[in-house]
């Protein structure tokens, strides 16, 4: 894959006022959030070396620090703060692992799905690519927590443990009900086992922000304090949000997989490739999609905050402060 050069040096470009934090598209506007994540989970950054990452890093900050490089273009900074969104955590800066990130989503996501929607009729089957599964989505819950809530190892430990015991108890309990029951009935194991499993994996995954809230801001990014409803609110819309990354790819095959199959009856080897690719197609879709459904700097009124965050921010502010911000995660 090209890609272009981070710095040249032999083009100049007017670069005052350039704010390489604000957002290119409309960030209130589902559209507009939609172009922000078709561009940051473009799968082709996840096949870029770190030294690429962190030179693109390095560029941002210095447009940041306002010196940024002479020669540099808009155009060169557009795509270094792509891939310092694609591959650096907004609250840390730090470097996110490869398999957590959401530019890796489609990759990842296509593999296992389709191998859960071909590997369904044994119970050792359905354990095995559900742990599978739940270790991926927990890797990716972890990385693309709100930072500012640490989380400790037996933390990180419990989370997993709950969320994996929990996918395969409902995946293999429905393996069993359905043995008898028609095809196009077992086909909707993975999906239901999957949004489940996400309802438990993503707040346990994430459960000490529920517990001690998470770092909410006015809209200029100070610091007020922090709220376990604001952290409430986003991981639900974080649930919904991978629930409905999943649903199409699982349940559109779900509807059509036998027709599939009787058609590809004389070349079963072709099964499994052929749901892979299905789940691809709709991954790539799905996953800017369903990122896009609610904002990632999430919002809420100071009147809906708890009793005590509302006074603190009520005597120090007055009616000023009217919302808090904070990241919601992904």
């Amino acid at each position: 894959m090209e890609t272009p050069r981070l710095i040249k040096h032999n083009t100049m470009a007017d670069l005052t006022g350039f704010n390489i934090d604000a957002p290119r598209w409309d960030q209130s506007t589902f559209m507009g959030r939609l172009k922000h994540f078709f561009n940051i989970t473009d799968c082709r950054t996840a096949l870029l070396p770190d030294s690429k990452l962190d030179e693109a890093k390095a560029l941002v900050e210095s447009c940041r620090a306002g010196s940024t490089p002479p020669g540099t273009t808009v155009e060169q900074l557009h795509y270094a703060k792509k891939l310092y969104d694609s591959a650096f955590h907004p609250d840390t800066g730090d470097r996110m692992n490869l398999i957590g990130r959401m530019s890796f989503q489609v990759p990842g996501g296509m593999a296992i799905t389709g191998f859960m929607l071909q590997f369904y009729r044994t119970v050792p089957a359905v354990v095995f690519w559900q742990w599978v599964n739940q270790s991926f989505n927990a890797l990716v819950n972890y990385t693309n927590r709100n930072a500012a809530s640490p989380i400790t190892p037996k933390q990180i430990g419990v989370a997993y443990a709950t969320a994996t015991s929990t996918a395969l108890a409902t995946a293999v309990g429905l393996n069993l009900y359905t043995k008898k029951a028609p095809p196009l009935v077992a086909r909707w194991v993975p999906f239901v086992a999957v949004a489940a499993a996400n309802c438990v994996n993503i707040p346990m995954m994430r459960q000490q922000e529920i517990l001690n809230g998470i770092a909410v801001t006015d809209e200029n990014g100070n610091k007020l304090g922090h709220s376990r409803k604001a952290a409430a609110k986003g991981i639900t819309q974080v649930v919904i949000s991978r629930v409905t990354m999943a649903a199409p790819g699982m349940s559109k095959y779900s509807q059509t997989g036998v027709r599939e199959e009787v058609f590809t009856v004389k070349i079963t080897f072709l099964h499994g490739p052929l749901q892979v690719m299905m789940v691809g197609v709709f991954l790539i879709f799905m996953v800017p999609a369903a990122c896009s459904l609610f904002p990632q700097q999430c919002s809420m009124a100071v009147s809906k905050l708890e009793p005590e965050l509302r006074e603190s921010i009520l005597s120090q502010y007055g009616e000023k402060v009217k919302y808090v911000y904070f990241n919601k995660g992904l």
